[in-house]
């Protein structure tokens, strides 16, 4: 379904910069509609009121606006977790923070968010939500290194759990983003209670022996 175009009139006030960021709003909406397959140039000319060259001109085609909006959406997602994290408090304020970051960043924008969890073609050179996910398990494994030092833990094995925990997020955010119930706080309060309460108990050794102390 188009959306009504904004009149010509109208758009040619902006300047070249606020034009860009139209653009790449519209696009948003319209590739979390249509997919990447099902959008085009002229579509999205169409709804941003402008003609076709303008879409051209500041992003060289639907592959160019395409890869704009992914790599910003996933720069405000990671923006948004970081500030969320503060390295000082423990596990438990960690991870609920982190939880509470991805499931506030659906909430507030699911358009972004089926963006950037949609399949990229394979033309496109743009690391997506993948790329993204590697970037937060990167931050993840920094604090639970110091975390995993603290405990009498391998601090080496970090990123395995880092990469763990993220993941569990991820994917209960992506259940979440149709579901949209229980509340975010709520969601963000059971993953934290499996992931904390599993760290807390960590052996030593995964295949046995003791933990270290609460």
């Amino acid at each position: 379904m188009k959306l009504s175009a904004i009149p010509f009139t109208t758009m040619a006030r902006m300047t070249a910069g606020e034009r860009r960021d139209q653009l790449i709003g519209v696009a948003k909406e319209t590739f979390a509609e249509l997919g990447y397959d099902g959008a085009s140039v002229e579509e999205i000319a169409a709804r941003a009121g402008v003609s076709k060259p303008v879409v051209y001109e500041h992003f060289g085609g639907k592959e160019g606006i395409y890869a704009v909006v992914v790599d910003r959406e996933a720069t405000r997602l990671l923006d948004k977790i970081s500030a969320y994290i503060d390295d000082k408090n423990g596990g438990r304020q960690i991870i609920n923070a982190s939880a509470l970051a991805f499931l506030h960043y659906i909430e507030e924008d699911p358009a972004a968010f089926r963006v950037l969890t949609r399949d990229s073609p394979a033309s496109v050179t743009t690391p997506g939500i993948a790329g993204l996910l590697s970037d937060v398990a990167d931050k993840a494994a920094g604090v639970l290194a110091a975390f995993f030092d603290r405990s009498g833990l391998d601090p080496a094995t970090a990123p395995l759990y880092a990469g763990a925990l993220v993941g569990m997020v991820a994917y209960v955010g992506s259940w979440w983003a149709t579901a949209r119930e229980p509340s975010a706080e709520e969601v963000a309060q059971h993953i934290t209670a499996l992931a904390y309460h599993g760290l807390r108990d960590l052996p030593h050794h995964p295949a046995g022996g003791s933990s270290p102390s609460s």
